[in-house]
């Protein structure tokens, strides 16, 4: 897949890019303004793509991110490889020794028989558009959009996707406009259009925001 100016968009943006972008966005938002003024340089979110990737997140849907690491190296362990194969010579209480709870197990076992049956091809998956990966990917089971979206934007490099449904992203923007309330799901979708065609790194902006913001609030520790 390629931009109008000839740029692959399933490479992970470059710096110059990223800066680029989060100028773009100042001048689009007046609340990613705040956050970009208040941010340091960050890198973009990379993480391996193919199965062991959309696996991994599946491990990372609703625990925190001690909760995931641990049960993947658990994981990787017990299974020598995380392949298709390699995960279909385990049942569900078998995994579950790993750390998965019994519906995690149930989502990576029909993850592995839908690679193996080639109801899900990674490879084709970078050469389809935006909305049609993203038809793919939750059309599979135990995969629903905020999955999807995050798969596409950290293990592909796409740039123009906006998980609204991130927790961070919403407490983000409220922080940087200063408001009371989070804005819903619904709306921040809603809001995200003005971003394009840069709303990936809209996220990646508001996510440090909203850990600058946590580390300026935390209490120092006197020795």
């Amino acid at each position: 897949m390629m931009s109008k100016n000839g740029e692959p968009l399933t490479t992970i943006p470059h710096t110059r890019g990223i800066s680029r972008a989060r100028a773009a966005l100042s001048k689009l938002d007046p609340a990613l303004a705040v956050a970009h003024a208040a941010t340091p340089a960050f890198t973009w979110r990379s993480k391996p793509s193919g199965f062991p990737g959309l696996l991994k997140l599946i491990l990372e849907q609703q625990v925190s991110v001690a909760a995931a690491a641990a049960i993947w190296t658990r994981l990787q362990e017990g299974l020598g490889a995380v392949t298709p194969s390699t995960v279909l010579t385990h049942d569900i209480d078998r995994l579950k020794r790993f750390g998965l709870s019994t519906p995690k197990a149930r989502y990576v076992i029909a993850l592995a028989e839908a690679a193996s049956e080639g109801r899900i091809d990674f490879n084709r998956l970078r050469e389809l558009d935006d909305s049609a990966a993203m038809a793919e990917l939750i059309a599979l089971k135990g995969i629903g959009r905020w999955t999807a979206e995050v798969y596409l934007m950290f293990c592909e490099g796409r740039r123009d996707l906006f998980p609204a449904g991130d927790l961070a992203l919403q407490e983000g923007l409220r922080m940087a406009e200063g408001s009371q309330e989070r804005m819903s799901e619904k709306a921040l979708y809603a809001r995200s259009e003005r971003w394009r065609p840069h709303r990936g790194v809209a996220a990646h902006l508001l996510w440090a925001y909203f850990a600058e913001m946590k580390r300026l609030a935390r209490p120092l520790v006197k020795k």
